[in-house]
């Protein structure tokens, strides 16, 4: 079976991909905020300037 030094290696690889994953995930969630923010701005501007 595995020796503990092999556990203890995949267990830090498991860690460091989910760190990445999580910094990927909050990188897309800003970039879609970003994106909504500006497309309700487009909007707002927009319905504004055809009254």
């Amino acid at each position: 079976m595995s020796d503990p030094e092999t556990k203890q290696i995949d267990r830090e690889m498991a860690d460091n991909e989910s760190a990445r994953q999580a910094a990927s995930s909050v990188r897309v969630s800003s970039f879609a905020i970003a994106i909504t923010i500006g497309i309700a701005l487009a909007v707002f501007g927009w319905v504004f300037l055809r009254r």
